[in-house]
């Protein structure tokens, strides 16, 4: 209706609740914004930042261009310094599962049971607490992609240390990197591609779900390249096949050209890995508030540049144990940082959790201790530090300046990087202090591992499925390896009854368990009957089944190499079910025998999978 002009538009009594309800509306809205504006305060101080950990595989100290080697370019990984810290002096261990293990613990391997990289050694001890048991905790969503190398059945599995999703393979190589059987939480999946750009896939898609669920991720990278065998998708290969390199190593005639130019191949590739997901980290929006950190798990696996270090692989010498490590925190750390101080894998666990203000309470006292002030400018009153390395009876200690050797010379480092010139005499203090440390850490940590007493748990009630590879058992009678190192090996020269295969097991939970075996046989060998049997204080079960199928894949992986290999060519395995045996609770042997083996050998075995049977 329309007012009449120069009529009053309001009585008094309407002004009043008017503007009253103004006011309470206004009052509301302020409280909503405020509110909001707490929220988002209180969310900023008390959100945790994301983790994301690159661990790379045989991967030298000079395989990067950050450390000056011109004939590759890893431009991803050089802008972690530039945008973060890079340490000067980073040590781990001369080979791959020990650092796994320090990584995973903040302890030096010996305490922790890790003896080998395979048949069991490689096993972290399960009273040890691991960075994901922390952060998960904490809560963190945590996920490990890629190789892991610390155990595979559970609870040694990934799984059962805290990360509550794993995609990749837990043995210390694998035969094939394209498109590779893996396993997704004990799953045996088939893998998609490059196994590099597989696990980065996996672990973006982790990372993504983390996100859109609003809480921070752990995501764990171990990579396995540069490692053997020597493969890497085309694009990368082809720019190397033929380059003439400007750099060598020490002793240029040690070098073998194709397994040289393959492996910085495979470091462009890393790189290039590296780079999509710091770009997905950008995408997420959550690069501002997520801690990337990079280092190797060894020297490199070959002779090459590795800026005239003596060492490689295996060796407790500067150059077999040197590794970058490159922290970025946009939040946290200032681009360009520098760290000189000497620095190793145990003091990952404790810097992490620093960063994180999460509690590093563990089961036992860690050897590592936090980096924190290092990052943060705050070093002042930084303590001296001996660090050692250590493996198979070899021990050697660096402090800031000297390295001794496990032969016990004494060195300059920063004067003499090559080892070449034994300083002892000229320094008998530090030589004396450094042979101290060498033979408190003999007498006190390395005299931990002892005998390994630790049987293979199987049918453990926290898992579904429990895989028995060909890797972890004890041969008996004519039955040979595929090769002799034993991650990815499988058994064939099967031609006898009395050839068995034993496992020292112990059964986590009694119950019924669906066996099944992977295997090959050709359609001329048919017939054998294999039995799966489990010998437990005077009891005795089995089960068992009659080869019926054939399975005659060719051996495959040398299609792919780009150098000879030294690890064994694999084959499409397929599982044929041997039925249900139902196990008790405890400590026994598990067997694997031919009963009956009509053509000229039995079958080629790779693995036992047990399935729990729901009742």
């Amino acid at each position: 209706m329309k007012k009449k002009k120069g009529s009053k538009t309001n009585n008094p009594f309407c002004t009043l609740v008017l503007a009253l309800d103004y006011c309470l509306f206004n009052m509301i809205l302020m409280r909503r914004i405020v509110s909001f504006f707490l929220l988002i305060f209180s969310w900023s101080l008390f959100a945790k930042p994301n983790i994301v950990v690159f661990l790379t595989d045989d991967q030298g100290w000079g395989d990067l261009s950050l450390n000056g080697n011109v004939d590759l370019s890893t431009p991803n990984i050089d802008s972690l310094a530039e945008d973060g810290a890079s340490f000067d002096s980073f040590y781990v261990c001369p080979v791959c599962s020990p650092t796994r293990a320090e990584f995973l613990t903040g302890r030096y391997h010996p305490r922790s049971g890790v003896y080998s990289t395979s048949a069991g050694g490689e096993r972290l001890d399960l009273d040890e607490t691991t960075i994901a048991d922390l952060f998960q905790a904490a809560g963190y969503r945590t996920g490990a992609f890629g190789k892991w190398h610390n155990g595979m059945q559970f609870p040694y599995h990934p799984n059962g240390r805290g990360f509550e999703e794993y995609y990749g393979f837990c043995s210390g190589h694998w035969g094939d990197y394209f498109s590779p059987p893996l396993e997704r939480n004990g799953k045996l999946v088939q893998g998609k591609g490059f196994c590099i750009d597989d696990f980065t896939n996996e672990a973006m898609a982790f990372m993504e779900k983390s996100v859109k669920a609003q809480k921070p991720f752990f995501a764990y990278l171990p990579y396995n390249t540069p490692h053997s065998p020597m493969q890497v998708p085309d694009r990368f290969w082809n720019k190397f096949k033929d380059k003439e390199l400007k750099l060598h190593h020490r002793d240029p005639h040690k070098e073998k050209r194709l397994h040289q130019l393959c492996a910085l191949a495979m470091c462009e590739n890393i790189d290039w890995n590296v780079g999509r997901l710091l770009a997905k980290l950008d995408k997420l929006k959550v690069t501002d508030d997520t801690i990337v950190l990079f280092f190797h798990d060894n020297g490199p696996n070959g002779s090459r540049w590795n800026g005239d270090m003596r060492g490689r692989k295996g060796s407790t010498d500067e150059g077999g144990v040197r590794s970058p490590l490159l922290v970025r925190w946009p939040k946290g750390i200032k681009p360009g940082t520098k760290v000189p101080q000497i620095a190793a894998a145990i003091d990952l666990l404790p810097t992490l959790a620093d960063l994180c203000d999460i509690p590093a309470k563990t089961a036992k006292k860690l050897d590592g201790i936090s980096l924190k002030p290092l990052l943060t400018g705050r070093q002042e009153g930084w303590s001296e530090r001996i660090l050692i390395s250590h493996w198979k009876g070899r021990t050697s200690a660096r402090n800031q300046r000297f390295r001794l050797d496990n032969k016990g010379k004494l060195y300059d480092i920063p004067e003499d990087p090559g080892q070449r010139i034994d300083v002892g005499r000229k320094h008998p203090k530090v030589n004396a202090e450094l042979l101290a440390a060498v033979k408190k850490f003999d007498n006190e940590v390395a005299s931990e591992l002892g005998t390994d007493d630790r049987p293979f748990v199987i049918a453990h009630p926290g898992a579904k499925r429990t895989q028995i590879p060909a890797r972890d058992a004890t041969v008996h009678g004519g039955l040979k390896r595929s090769n002799k190192f034993p991650n990815c090996s499988f058994f064939t020269n099967w031609t006898k009854t009395e050839d068995k295969l034993t496992w020292e097991v112990e059964v986590g939970a009694s119950g019924k368990y669906l066996v099944e075996m992977w295997y090959t046989c050709p359609k001329k060998d048919l017939g054998s009957v294999v039995q799966l049997s489990f010998t437990n204080k005077g009891s005795f079960v089995s089960v068992g089944n009659l080869v019926q199928q054939a399975n005659d894949p060719p051996l495959r992986g040398m299609e792919n190499d780009r150098s000879p290999r030294t690890e064994s060519y694999v084959k499409a395995f397929k599982p044929m079910k041997l039925g249900v045996i139902e196990l008790k609770k405890g400590k026994g042997m598990l067997t694997l025998q031919a009963l009956k083996i009509p053509g000229s050998q039995a079958l080629e075995f790779r693995l036992l999978m047990l399935t729990i049977v729901d009742n």
